[in-house]
């Protein structure tokens, strides 16, 4: 993995039960019935370019698939609307993940800002083609809150990979 300018750390290799449970537990607060409002972000598509960029032959594409459909199913949406969306922000993810990892997370999250527009506007695309409601431009909040979030999921999710995995005082890694 591409270390930042800086950082000091390595980091341990993912543990694939924490990416699933990771993965799962973002499906469920995303399946929280809070109310669908238009500006609330949503936490899968986060999570899922998260995996996308530290991840890549983890969590790609598929998985973003598979997850887009439990989303639709659950909020009763278009079949393949948030899958189609979540398969083109996971490409977009793989595809920039060499190059995100070697800025900081504030310019992190300002090249992640266009993946979830790119998203949003595809999900309000495939719904406003089928005869959808227009969700009205508060809608246009969502992605923004998504790239705010950004900095604060990539510090809770390398968490886990920058603990020591054993403790000596004379050795410093």
């Amino acid at each position: 993995m591409i270390m930042p300018r800086g950082a000091g750390q390595l980091l341990l290799p993912a543990n694939p039960l924490f990416i699933a449970l990771s993965l799962v537990l973002a499906l469920i607060v995303d399946m929280v019935p809070m109310g669908r409002l238009p500006a609330m972000p949503d936490l899968m598509a986060v999570v899922l370019v998260f995996w996308g960029v530290h991840q890549p032959r983890r969590v790609s594409v598929g998985w973003a698939f598979a997850f887009g459909l439990l989303v639709d199913v659950h909020h009763g949406a278009l079949l393949g609307q948030h899958a189609l969306s979540y398969s083109v922000l996971s490409y977009g993810a793989v595809s920039l993940h060499r190059r995100l990892l070697s800025f900081g997370l504030g310019v992190q999250a300002l090249h992640v800002l266009p993946l979830f527009l790119a998203a949003h506007a595809l999900e309000l695309l495939v719904r406003m083609s089928v005869g959808g409601m227009w969700p009205g431009w508060s809608m246009a909040l969502a992605p923004a809150f998504e790239a705010l979030l950004w900095p604060l999921v990539t510090v809770l999710l390398l968490a886990p990979q920058r603990r020591a995995p054993d403790r000596d005082a004379n050795r410093p890694l």
